[in-house]
């Protein structure tokens, strides 16, 4: 070799430590120690088994915190956390041309018909604004969907109940909405919801150890039932940060993500929310956390005393508080504080 090619290789080896001690610095820039002294300074809140994540827009992951006993493999129930999957499966139909938003629910479950609901539209589900009458209790409602053999039974026994108001006209927080979409799914892909879900959305998003199943006999549950992993269920947090995209396969376009970000209430309207959700507007499956002109700029779907997944579109970063036991209260104003700490390290272009 003359030396004149030894000297270019050797400038391209320095180019190339260069760039490489570059981006190891880049990715070294973050300093996580205040969030690591909140975490352990609310142990007793979030419990022992635990598990936090956070991932940048740029597709990496800038923290992680885990233990040997509970990691980001292990699954566990996320409750509420569960609708925001199964509003992401209401839209792929609707981006396949099957559904549409503002179709009347009785055009796939003519038991509304019966009971003169024929108003309630796709939306006024995914919104939690049917206007059926509702109940928050929830380990009452846990009791009652025993006694049904299949989620189109327990669907067309909503078709009954008492109307709380005309469809659109508030907004009431429970199981009713998302069941009534997800039996209107079922309908019209002519398959069980959580074989739709696992074809659909949870295979080509690889989360091999999420599912919808139930283990007591009672009916699939698509607002509550999902147990997932920490890994799995950023996978879908990405996929929503990237706008629909998950590695080189679009999940949802990118009009479904839109779609899923803008706002569908107003605080008159709220009647029930949790207290974990108190003062926020809702999308379509999840909360605005934070919002400008109609538009939620960070997403969360908080899973019932626990599991907390959430997307700050404008820093650009997915965020995962996820648990193995329900707590036994809500953290609202905690994942606040996180959220405020991380934004100190994302800051993004946000106003």
């Amino acid at each position: 070799m003359s030396v004149k090619h030894m000297i270019i290789c050797l400038k391209c080896s320095l180019l190339a430590l260069f760039l490489l001690f570059f981006q190891v610095s880049r990715a070294q820039t973050y300093d996580w120690g205040a969030l690591d002294a909140a975490l352990e300074a609310n142990k007793k809140l979030l419990g022992e088994n635990v598990v936090v994540m956070i991932w940048k827009k740029d597709d990496t992951l800038v923290y992680k915190k885990e233990n040997k006993f509970f990691n980001s493999k292990a699954q566990a129930p996320v409750a509420s956390a569960s609708k925001w999957l199964t509003a992401a499966l209401v839209m792929q139909f609707v981006d396949e041309g099957l559904l549409s938003l503002d179709d009347k629910v009785v055009q796939w479950v003519p038991e509304f018909e019966k009971y003169f609901k024929n108003y309630i539209t796709i939306r006024h589900c995914l919104s939690h604004m049917t206007g059926i009458e509702d109940d928050n209790r929830v380990l009452k409602n846990l009791v009652q969907r025993k006694k049904f053999m299949s989620l189109e039974e327990e669907v067309n026994s909503f078709a009954g109940k008492k109307i709380r108001s005309n469809a659109g006209v508030d907004f009431w927080y429970g199981h009713i909405g998302l069941n009534i979409a997800a039996r209107v799914v079922e309908a019209a892909g002519k398959k069980r919801f959580e074989v739709l879900m696992k074809q659909k959305l949870l295979n080509p998003l690889e989360m091999r150890r999420t599912n919808f199943t139930s283990l007591d006999g009672s009916p699939v549950n698509p607002s509550g039932g999902a147990s997932s992993t920490a890994d799995d269920y950023m996978k879908f947090l990405v996929m929503l940060l990237n706008k629909g995209k998950y590695k080189d396969k679009q999940i949802l376009s990118e009009a479904a993500v839109e779609q899923m970000m803008q706002l569908k209430t107003s605080p008159e309207l709220i009647r029930y929310a949790p207290a974990a959700a108190k003062g926020l507007n809702y999308a379509l499956g999840s909360w605005a956390i934070e919002e400008k002109d109609g538009r939620a700029t960070a997403l969360a779907s908080p899973g019932l005393f626990g599991t907390w997944p959430m997307v700050d579109f404008c820093r650009g970063y997915a965020y995962l508080v996820f648990v193995k036991d329900f707590l036994n209260e809500e953290k609202a104003e905690l994942h606040k504080q996180l959220k405020a700490i991380v934004d100190e390290q994302i800051s993004g272009n946000c106003n």
